[in-house]
């Protein structure tokens, strides 16, 4: 059996486990039941306790996760006939702006609490309906998957020598969604007319920035509760051409990767993605972004690859997410920082968790051994910052083990940190 074989063997095999055996009569309960299903009571507490899990600042109402359960204990009633009655407005979106990577500003719209819990109702409904269709091997904000299984599977597939990469950068993606292309593919599976408005409503909410309401006539708010599971309803077309077509790829939410043998073969790629995505989805590809490199050079969810020896495919961090994590520490581990050693070292922790769960995957010992070195030379220097005087760099030298004669020298060295 060929590599494309094994592997479509194999995803299918998980597909096939996805899908449920529903019959036509269990379609139809379902598409009569599912307004019910949203709004039942079961299906709201599940969202409630999500949404104060998650936390987020407040919208354009000023109302918090901690004063909502009261709120709706006074006000659900009318919201639920607002709702049932098809008049209810969805309040605009705040506007946050929060830096990118590479320079840029990222747009996030923050919904009211109130909105969140009706979106995190309609999601939990809906992605059973939709993601047991979606390919298996897109990976971005599904159930039971993450970043790590995407980049695994970007592994595999250089390691079965597809080693050129082929990556397709959607231009500020979620701000240009066509509405009615996206209306058009929900309802390929919702029936229910009071649940497509009320979707397209949410779309059509509005942003408000320096308290001035603009409308939205395309894109979905990214850091809404609906926007992960609308973004894959979207962009499930794509995936479905190239599934059909063979193809070696990974997708997590707009981040894509296609993997081929060939140089050719990637330029063949790209221009028929920059093609499907302008002309069918209707999205812009950013061209200066998109590019084809060899798989050594590729970068997927801040991890690279690099061949070992015996031409072993392993992991590694990417050299510009490494930059980003220096960077980070240099913040935290700044001498001109005044903030408590245990201050500095708890927020410290909390990072380092962090990244290093994230990337507890990377092959590279000895760049996390230097990196290492790196972070605890920072942190001696600002203890020695701290100590000030030499007569109290030598007494805490003695303090710590340090001989006598060496604590002296060291303690009244006049070099820099």
């Amino acid at each position: 059996m060929t590599d494309t074989g094994a592997y479509r063997e194999a995803s299918l095999a998980v597909r096939s486990r996805e899908l449920p055996a529903n019959s036509e009569r269990d379609i139809e309960a379902q598409q009569d039941s599912l307004w019910k299903r949203v709004f039942s009571q079961a299906n709201l507490l599940g969202a409630l306790k999500r949404v104060e899990q998650n936390r987020g600042a407040p919208g354009v109402d000023s109302l918090t996760v901690h004063e909502l359960r009261d709120w709706l204990r006074e006000h659900w009633e009318s919201i639920r006939v607002a709702l049932d009655s098809g008049v209810y407005r969805p309040l605009p979106v705040r506007q946050v702006m929060i830096p990118k990577p590479d320079g840029g500003q990222r747009r996030l719209g923050v919904p009211s609490v109130v909105d969140r819990l009706i979106q995190q109702a309609i999601a939990q409904i809906l992605v059973p309906v939709f993601d047991p269709g979606f390919v298996p091997v897109s990976y971005g904000f599904r159930p039971h998957r993450s970043a790590h299984d995407a980049v695994l599977v970007a592994k595999n597939a250089i390691q079965d020598g597809y080693r050129w990469a082929v990556e397709v950068d959607l231009d500020a993606f979620f701000d240009r969604v066509n509405h009615d292309m996206l209306m058009a593919r929900v309802a390929r599976k919702v029936e229910d007319p009071r649940l497509l408005k009320l979707i397209r409503r949410y779309l059509e909410a509005g942003i408000m920035a320096d308290g001035i309401v603009q409308g939205t006539g395309e894109g979905t708010p990214q850091g809404s509760p609906l926007s992960p599971l609308l973004s894959n309803i979207l962009l499930d077309d794509f995936d479905q051409l190239f599934w059909s077509r063979g193809h070696r790829f990974v997708r997590y939410a707009d981040d894509l990767r296609v993997f081929v043998k060939s140089k050719r073969a990637a330029q063949r790629v790209l221009e028929v993605a920059t093609r499907f995505f302008e002309e069918t989805l209707r999205l812009k590809v950013n061209r200066a972004k998109s590019s084809v490199k060899p798989a050594s050079s590729a970068e997927l969810l801040g991890y690279g690859f690099y061949f070992a020896k015996g031409s072993q495919v392993k992991l590694r961090m990417a050299p510009s997410t490494r930059q980003r994590v220096k960077d980070r520490i240099r913040e935290l581990t700044s001498r001109r920082w005044s903030i408590s050693m245990d201050e500095r070292i708890r927020r410290l922790n909390q990072y380092m968790r962090g990244w290093m769960g994230y990337f507890r995957l990377i092959e590279t010992p000895k760049v996390l051994q230097r990196l290492d070195k790196w972070f605890r030379r920072r942190l001696r220097q600002i203890r020695w910052k701290e100590w000030k005087t030499p007569k109290t760099r030598v007494r805490m030298l003695r303090s710590l083990g340090v001989r006598a004669d060496q604590a002296y020298q060291w303690g009244n060295a006049n070099r820099a940190y």
